[in-house]
């Protein structure tokens, strides 16, 4: 009884201190220690980022912690009473005296100071700090996304000036370069525009202008991003045959021409060296349409470029001479284009001048001239003369179609009166 009655004094002096200070009686072991070795730590994003902490065996009651900043805002990232982050591990589990944790798929919203902190448990059940480690400042690289090259919503012609634009985003840190290319050629580009994510990583926009050409069905541009997080730079590509329209030269010809009456004459319609292939073709005479039955198809040139040649027939009667023979082309869903030819036929029975019609034109050609002429007399003062010439010729024409008497019929001189020689006079 005695020995007992000797260790209560002890005992409640123990309680004592315990009810005073909690903390005290954890300081009391010399030997506790918290160990937190990391000052510093780069962890790629996606990655698992490994946080140490260590302690002595022998702890006061209190549960260990893992917390991501200190103060009012800091977040408990791992509680030994379970509640943790889900993405949150221990590396031992059940063990009293390492703490290390995993964090898997770190983000860049997860950088930032992460404390391994011990608490000691008041008598009253209540948490204070007991020890905490130096803190492990976390930073996070991030690699940027592949680079997405876009261009203009509507295609553009050789000779147009049309903007492309690169974009990647999610990279940390902000320093990135970005270079353009059309095919192996470096181009200039516009300064790139780094903006800031909401959750601590950045984005950047780079554009660059594009002036195209023919040729450029084939060509590509190619968008380079460089970053330190990157073994290689990255590559985004755009095929410039998207974005290009090269609308066709056209060609309508008659073969043959002219065609006699009733023969056959075909119309070629022939385009050339256009991008993309898609084309509508229509036959129309006079404005109305001609069914095609058989249709051909576009061929690729080797540029890459395509060709189409479209046929029709059409029967050479009198009453189609003169007709117009349209080819109607619609390209890429563009508006239509016409081109025509005319249809010719050569000597036609209708249409054409007979005899009495080329001499009824000379007739009125010769009175027109006629009457030109006299229109010039009159003007000179010299009808007049003009019409006495005609009269006189005209009289003299009317004597010698008169016919004239034999000599042996002379009439005899009348009695009483003197002999007369028989004359004619001719005016």
């Amino acid at each position: 009884m005695a020995p007992v009655m000797q260790e209560l004094p002890l005992m409640c002096l123990m309680l004592l201190l315990l009810c005073r200070d909690p903390g005290v009686g954890a300081q009391l072991d010399q030997n506790f220690k918290l160990q937190q070795p990391q000052d510093k730590v780069l962890v790629t994003a996606g990655e698992m980022l490994t946080l140490n902490c260590t302690m002595s065996r022998l702890t006061p009651p209190g549960p260990v912690r893992w917390l991501k900043g200190l103060g009012s805002g800091n977040k408990t990232v791992y509680d030994q009473a379970g509640d943790s982050y889900p993405s949150v591990t221990r590396a031992v589990v059940g063990s009293d005296t390492d703490f290390t944790i995993h964090i898997r798929n770190i983000q860049p919203e997860d950088m930032g100071t992460y404390y391994c902190v011990k608490f000691a448990r008041r008598v009253t059940g209540v948490l204070e700090v007991l020890q905490r480690g130096s803190g492990t400042e976390v930073s996070v690289q991030a690699k940027p996304s592949p680079p997405l090259v876009s261009g203009p919503e509507q295609r553009a012609m050789p000779g147009q000036s049309v903007p492309f634009t690169c974009t990647t985003g999610g990279f940390l840190p902000k320093e990135i370069g970005v270079k353009w290319f059309k095919n192996k050629d470096p181009m200039t580009a516009q300064p790139p525009q780094v903006t800031k994510e909401p959750v601590k990583s950045y984005n950047v926009s780079s554009t660059v202008m594009v002036t195209l050409q023919k040729d450029d069905v084939r060509s590509q541009l190619i968008c380079e991003v460089q970053h330190s997080t990157l073994p290689a730079p990255l590559r985004g590509t755009y095929q410039l045959s998207r974005t290009l329209r090269v609308p066709p030269s056209v060609e309508v010809r008659a073969e043959p021409s002219p065609v006699e009456v009733n023969k056959t004459v075909t119309f070629t319609c022939h385009m050339k060296e256009f991008y993309p292939a898609n084309m509508s073709v229509s036959w129309l005479e006079n404005g109305i349409e001609i069914k095609v039955e058989k249709v051909s198809r576009p061929s690729e040139l080797p540029r890459g470029l395509f060709e189409l040649r479209r046929q029709v027939e059409v029967q050479a009667t009198e009453e189609k001479n003169g007709s117009t023979i349209t080819c109607m082309v619609v390209h890429n869903a563009q508006a239509p284009v016409n081109y025509s030819a005319v249809l010719w036929i050569s000597n036609p029975a209708q249409g054409g001048l007979s005899k009495g019609s080329q001499m009824d034109t000379g007739a009125s050609l010769l009175s027109s001239l006629g009457l030109l002429w006299v229109c010039i007399l009159l003007e000179k003062g010299l009808l007049g003369g003009l019409l006495f010439f005609l009269f006189k010729r005209m009289k003299r024409r009317a004597q010698e179609l008169l016919p004239y008497p034999a000599p042996s019929q002379s009439l005899p001189p009348r009695a009483g009166s003197q002999g007369l020689a028989t004359a004619s006079t001719v005016m």
